[in-house]
């Protein structure tokens, strides 16, 4: 707080671990800040303001948009609040801009938990519990989503940051293991999975002055809580690594309007998966009592 007048994110969590620094908010869990020997990794934004186009903020319990908010589930019909009017879905899940509370503050470590109760749309109850945690390689993120309530629940995975570098993106490098991409609609929902063709392959080549809103999914190899695959982006002699486990399959990469910084968006599954498609079989069902874990992070 600034003179006991309450932030618009909330109380700020400071965590630090040798030349790197983060600060997460009290709301949304949101990584406002990510910074190596001072210099920004990802894009930031002041305590007194609110993020904008979901920057920094954990998107669960389904990333992405749900094709007018609804979907079936369990032969059951759900209909959740459309969110982006524009296009009428439901986008980026229902704790972004939530009161996560704080279970751990340390000085490398920030955990903070929520309960998300059944509501129209949501038949069921989870607990979510998310830790950053600065080391000498960097930020690794745990999320863990247990379903403490009396019915089976989908459920997915994203967060938001945009990397940065200096400049504009266009003379960015990329590598990334992708292996096909997402063909959407004016509404960015599924078409088909296609195979990777010069138009969308960003490994090994500059971004240019082409756009992207567009899910990959990408090759990896390995056990939960290790990188099984990274994606790299560099520009001269700086570069920043975001990695994931073997639970997030999938990649958003978008090109904000500004071009000064490039979203990365580690994602469990792809837009509209709760609904029948090319996405769908990547949502985790939770029975009760059951639980994920997942993990990503920034290098």
């Amino acid at each position: 707080m600034i003179n006991d007048v309450i932030l618009p994110t909330g109380t700020q969590y400071e965590i630090s671990h040798g030349p790197w620094q983060a600060i997460v908010t009290e709301q949304g869990a949101t990584l406002r800040s990510l910074r190596y020997d001072g210099v920004d990794v990802v894009k930031s934004f002041n305590a007194d303001q609110s993020p904008a186009s979901s920057q920094g903020q954990q998107l669960l319990p389904w990333p992405n948009r749900i094709r007018d908010g609804h979907y079936t589930f369990n032969g059951v019909e759900q209909q959740l609040a459309v969110s982006e009017v524009d296009r009428h879905n439901a986008i980026h899940g229902l704790v972004a801009w939530s009161r996560w509370s704080l279970v751990e503050h340390t000085d490398t470590s920030a955990t903070q938990a929520i309960r998300i109760m059944a509501r129209p749309g949501w038949p069921g109850t989870i607990d979510v519990h998310l830790t950053h945690r600065l080391s000498d390689t960097g930020l690794a993120i745990e999320v863990t989503a247990r379903n403490v309530g009396t019915t089976a629940v989908p459920f997915g995975y994203a967060a938001h940051p945009y990397f940065c570098l200096g400049g504009v993106i266009d003379d960015w490098m990329i590598d990334a293991p992708f292996t096909s991409w997402l063909q959407v609609d004016d509404r960015l929902l599924p078409v088909q999975m296609r195979e990777m063709d010069n138009t969308h392959t960003l490994s090994g080549t500059t971004v240019g002055q082409r756009t992207f809103d567009t899910a990959y999914t990408v090759d990896g190899d390995g056990t939960v809580g290790s990188p099984a695959w990274r994606i790299r982006v560099s520009s001269g002699e700086r570069s920043h690594e975001l990695w994931g486990d073997a639970a997030m399959g999938w990649a958003q990469i978008y090109t904000p309007d500004d071009r000064h910084s490039l979203a990365i968006e580690p994602m469990t599954c792809g837009p509209d998966a709760f609904n029948e498609g090319p996405t769908h079989s990547d949502v985790i069902r939770l029975e009760p009592g059951d639980d994920a874990t997942l993990h990503w992070g920034i290098a």
